[in-house]
């Protein structure tokens, strides 16, 4: 089974690839999605309110809201917070991997991959590139936040060549190629590789 790890900077429609995986019938992990599963775990809510404060805390759950304005405005806190994330998210996604072992490939998508150091994980990495622009423009629409907000998530993403520069692929989702076709080379690459 091959490993391979998915990403993009905000915006860049990196669940819309993995949908299309998905739809191919290739096992995804959504690392982000799996990470707001753990905020629910109550052991978790109770560490975090320790090192972020009470007023993180609504109707006993974490307000992500507010933790986001913690986290994305303060380098050091998005830190403490992924030292607390990350090694529950690894340990879920090994488990998962041991369960998909007899898949040709499967993929695990995460935001920050390469920030995370957890690309060097996975055989192939996969990167989906959008210019900044058009990716703030779909956040904006999509979360209906502000500009600033986004591009303050931003800073906090590596610049979108040094993710290229470590990517095995490449796929483009400026709106000057067709997903799918791009997805489907990387599919039918990836299943020959695997099946060997």
């Amino acid at each position: 089974m091959i490993k391979v790890g998915l990403t993009g900077n905000i915006g860049s429609g990196k669940t819309t690839v993995s949908k299309i995986f998905e739809v191919l019938g290739v096992p995804v992990y959504q690392a982000d999605k799996e990470a707001k599963k753990m905020l629910k775990k109550e052991d978790v809510i109770l560490q975090l309110a320790r090192e972020f404060g009470q007023e993180i805390i609504s109707a006993n759950q974490i307000d992500r809201k507010k933790l986001a304005s913690i986290v994305f405005t303060d380098k050091e806190k998005l830190h403490l917070l992924n030292s607390i994330i990350h090694p529950l998210v690894k340990a879920d996604l090994h488990d998962w991997m041991v369960s998909m072992s007899d898949e040709p490939y499967i993929v695990q998508e995460a935001a920050i991959l390469f920030e995370s150091g957890f690309y060097k994980d996975f055989e192939k990495n996969i990167m989906v590139y959008c210019p900044d622009e058009m990716a703030i423009k779909r956040v904006i629409k999509r979360d209906g936040t502000s500009e600033e907000q986004v591009r303050q998530r931003m800073r906090n993403q590596w610049e979108s060549h040094r993710k290229i520069d470590l990517s095995d692929y490449v796929i483009m989702n400026d709106e000057s190629q067709l997903l799918i076709p791009q997805v489907l080379y990387i599919h039918e690459e990836l299943t020959e590789l695997g099946s060997r």
